[in-house]
């Protein structure tokens, strides 16, 4: 009788498991039977960033680097090369491969969850080259082809793509990879898991208010920038308080502290390294939330909740405790506009904070971790928002063309923030602004016709 192939003979000859944390591939004849159906997704910053995609077939993981990342826009077709069959046990790795070895790099577990294919359909159709099946996963759902790509003369890697199909997990072209930042496994962001930063207690599920809120930026059919600072016709509900304030616990609003500034410069930062929002024409503002109230607070430190009497209300129904920094503005046609803010203070009128961070949350002091982790917390705390209360949304690595949309759509421009700074009070060059117009005030001393 033949001797059966070993599956993992390639991934375990790439390794060295001397200097690799990287699980060893089982023998061949000790594979499992075959009749699960994970799969996972790990993020993989090494030579060039990419994202892993295995399914569980027949034993071991079929593995894809998606160079791009998975999208959720139907019309995308991202670049997936096949790879090495994994062993199951990789499944939960996440860690950093040493410099020198193969796939050196920080790893982190970005989805998991269970495969199946489609209806009428089998796993053996990957043997066909076209595989049709439904994720359920923290962050990627519903349905998604795998089809391969006819290889060229002498090319020995193996090309497919990856898709999604239009349903109703469909969403914006990059969402996914700008806005999930962290392990769905340890809350932990890539330069946390680099740095051997401990797992956080209780990472947050992209499942409830993770990335499926709409970005800024999308690739086709996005919203623009006035459709994004529109107020939402309906409120997400918002859970009550957790159980420790609803003892009697936390009670006291965080107090002001000085906010974090940005620092003026020519041209906005490139790299997958900064976070990218819209710069708002409004009232920079910290609001500080307890027990069912809300004050809202000037850069200065001044109480201007009377003032921004709408914003203090909307922030009132936050659960816990918090202390939120944001942008105030009021909205004539869909987009911010300074004179009507002015007068909406005056009038009592319409106005919405676009929260951009969380600086506290229910007594623990924020301000020490990733600008992408404080961020993911405040998404999930805000969720969809009301009138008056946004969560301020952001690109990851695509700062120019969202800075070219805002000065062609006559907006202030661009704030650009590194993901992995902490939040520092005072002007820092972690976050810069970069304006569309430079603008300058004349006096006008006198004139005669």
């Amino acid at each position: 009788m033949a001797e059966t192939p070993d599956p993992l003979a390639r991934y375990n000859a790439k390794r060295d498991f001397a200097k690799t944390p990287e699980p060893s591939g089982s023998p061949a004849g000790t594979l499992a039977p075959g009749h699960g159906n994970s799969f996972m997704v790990q993020k993989h910053d090494a030579t060039r960033l990419h994202w892993d995609f295995r399914l569980e077939i027949d034993g071991v993981l079929k593995s894809w680097a998606v160079t791009r990342g998975p999208s959720l826009d139907p019309a995308e077709k991202r670049l997936a090369v096949r790879t090495e069959d994994h062993p199951l046990s990789y499944a939960t790795f996440e860690g950093t491969i040493p410099k020198g070895e193969y796939g050196g790099g920080t790893v982190m577990l970005w989805d998991r969850g269970t495969w199946s294919p489609i209806e009428g359909k089998s796993a053996k159709d990957l043997d066909k080259g076209h595989l049709h099946f439904v994720l359920d996963g923290e962050r990627m759902r519903g349905e998604w082809l795998l089809i391969r790509l006819k290889g060229r003369p002498k090319e020995k890697r193996e090309n497919w793509l990856l898709r999604k199909i239009d349903d109703a997990e469909a969403g914006g072209t990059d969402t996914l990879v700008d806005e999930a930042l962290t392990s769905v496994a340890t809350g932990r962001t890539m330069v946390e898991i680099e740095e051997g930063k401990p797992s956080k207690s209780s990472p947050r599920r992209a499942r409830g208010g993770g990335p499926r809120a709409k970005r800024v930026v999308e690739g086709r059919g996005g919203a623009t920038a006035a459709a994004a600072a529109a107020p939402s016709t309906t409120a997400q509900k918002r859970g009550g308080p957790p159980p420790s304030l609803r003892r009697g616990g936390l009670k006291q609003p965080p107090a002001f502290r000085e906010p974090q500034l940005c620092t003026l410069v020519d041209s906005v930062p490139t790299g997958a390294a900064w976070l990218h929002e819209i710069k708002y024409d409004g009232y920079r503002a910290l609001v500080a939330v307890a027990g069912g109230k809300a004050r809202v607070f000037t850069r200065k430190g001044n109480d201007w909740t009377d003032k921004f009497a709408t914003v203090a209300a909307a922030a009132a129904a936050l659960p816990g405790t918090a202390l939120l920094d944001g942008e105030i503005v009021a909205l004539k046609d869909g987009r911010p506009d300074f004179s009507t803010l002015k007068d909406a203070i005056g009038t009592g009128g319409a106005m919405t904070m676009f929260a951009f961070d969380l600086i506290e949350q229910d007594g623990e002091d924020l301000s020490p971790l990733p600008l992408a982790a404080r961020k993911e917390r405040l998404r999930a705390l805000i969720g969809d928002g009301d009138d008056g209360l946004r969560f301020s949304e952001h690109v990851v690595g695509a700062g120019e063309a969202l800075f070219r949309q805002m000065c062609d759509e006559g907006l202030e421009g661009v704030v650009s923030k590194l993901a992995d700074a902490p939040y520092r009070s005072g002007r820092s060059k972690s976050w810069t602004k970069t304006k569309c117009i430079q603008r300058q005030e004349f006096v006008v001393v006198g004139w005669q016709p």
